[in-house]
């Protein structure tokens, strides 16, 4: 066995998602949608926590992660229904996903940086990837990146013990935390 991750994570990084169309994500039921960003929708706020078993690492895919729903006992989940690969939401508390010294691998997904721009591979299904299509549609898995599912996601960073503040300042902060984050 591999050892664990020192580090230790307090509470999950919390972002906002889009993707090149400007959709995003919201919750329907227990399902994920993507709906184009408009004023009068609350979009959902996505939880990553990384995983601190190594069991299942690999630095060319990208950094394992968790991912949740922010306020909900809500985890991205991969599982296969009728021999095609699924994603879903499962009730799970992220950070007791990321305390358990041994990894839920239906729950990891390979975080990968790509310039600007996030991509998720599921760590049970390798070449699976989450995407969005098109409005009203719901987040799912898919082989086909860049043709008519987008599979890159552009994450902006929230913090949720500080109001937003919209000065000059704080735009260059915020841009200089986004530059320098690893996940």
């Amino acid at each position: 066995m591999k050892a664990n991750n020192p580090l230790r994570e307090e509470h999950p990084r919390s972002f906002s998602i889009r993707d090149s169309l400007h959709m995003v994500w919201v919750l329907d039921g227990n399902s994920l949608i993507a709906v184009p960003d408009s004023s009068n929708i609350q979009p959902v706020t996505l939880d990553l926590l990384p995983c601190r078993d190594t069991e299942f690492s690999d630095e060319e895919k990208g950094n394992l992660v968790y991912l949740g729903i922010n306020g909900r006992d809500l985890c991205l989940f991969c599982a296969e229904i009728q021999n095609w690969p699924t994603l879903q939401l499962k009730e799970k508390n992220i950070m007791d996903l990321y305390l358990e010294s041994k990894a839920q691998k239906p729950f990891l997904f390979f975080h990968n940086k790509e310039g600007s721009t996030s991509a998720f591979q599921s760590a049970s299904y390798p070449g699976w990837f989450i995407a969005s299509s098109t409005a009203g549609q719901p987040i799912v898995l898919t082989q086909e990146r860049g043709q008519t599912n987008n599979t890159d996601f552009y994450l902006s960073p929230v913090d949720q013990t500080q109001p937003r503040l919209w000065m000059a300042d704080s735009r260059i902060e915020n841009q200089a935390v986004r530059e320098s984050h690893v996940w």
